[in-house]
């Protein structure tokens, strides 16, 4: 049994941060799924609270929460427990830095640059696309109606606006993340996906230099890894 777990769906974009990583270090895991549609994440043994023995942990009683906000995913790498899908691609990252795809940079002056971007993906442009994904995608899928079409062309107008941004940050750089792909770029992969089979796909496409990164980045071989755990679930 893997030693790495994954407590999600393959559809969510929280969950598809953490294994598009796992992909791009060749890691193994297990991804274990949870029926959201019973809200199986809103109950114990999801929500549950552990307590680290003195000999795991110099503190004794340390509480470690598999996912104490009741949502995906939750990640388990032996006797780790996290939450928060940034903070966990963030660990894999360092922690297996010598498997598979270099995802971080070792010159500080780069990780700074990459950091300010990561930054950027989570603060600027997230809060965007993932309302947009919800209207424009997911509202249909789970059955929740049809698209509010006002607020959707108001959250185009403001993508559009980040991604002027962006346009300016790869006139100059092939990644967001600097001249190599990098987490900056990864933590994008879930929305922009999303967003390519939307309306939406417009806002990406009227800026060259935003086209050039989205076509690179999706056609990476752990991001179809990704798409297939879907097709398969």
């Amino acid at each position: 049994m893997a030693a790495i777990k994954v407590h999600g769906l393959a559809f969510s974009t929280a969950a598809m941060r953490v294994l598009a990583v796992l992909h791009e270090k060749d890691l193994e895991f297990e991804l274990v799924p949870v029926n959201m549609a019973t809200g199986e994440h809103k109950k114990e043994p999801f929500l549950s609270l552990n307590m680290l023995s003195s000999k795991q942990h110099i503190n004794a009683l340390l509480p470690v929460y598999l996912q104490p906000f009741g949502q995906i995913p939750a990640f388990e790498d032996g006797d780790l427990k996290m939450f928060e899908s940034r903070a966990i691609t963030q660990y894999l990252a360092h922690t297996y830095k010598d498997r598979g795809t270099e995802l971080l940079f070792a010159e500080p002056k780069k990780m700074a640059e990459m950091s300010v971007w990561q930054e950027v993906e989570a603060q600027k442009y997230d809060p965007v696309a993932a309302k947009l994904c919800f209207q424009l995608f997911y509202k249909r899928m789970l059955g929740m109606g049809e698209p509010d079409e006002a607020l959707a062309e108001e959250l185009q107008v403001s993508l559009g606006k980040v991604l002027d941004v962006y346009e300016a940050r790869l006139a100059g750089s092939k990644y967001m993340s600097g001249d190599h792909f990098g987490l900056a770029d990864l933590h994008h992969l879930p929305t922009v996906n999303c967003l390519m089979g939307t309306p939406a796909k417009a806002v990406f496409e009227a800026r060259p230099n935003v086209s050039r990164w989205v076509a690179d980045i999706l056609a990476r071989p752990a991001w179809a890894k990704v798409l297939a755990m879907q097709n398969s679930s």
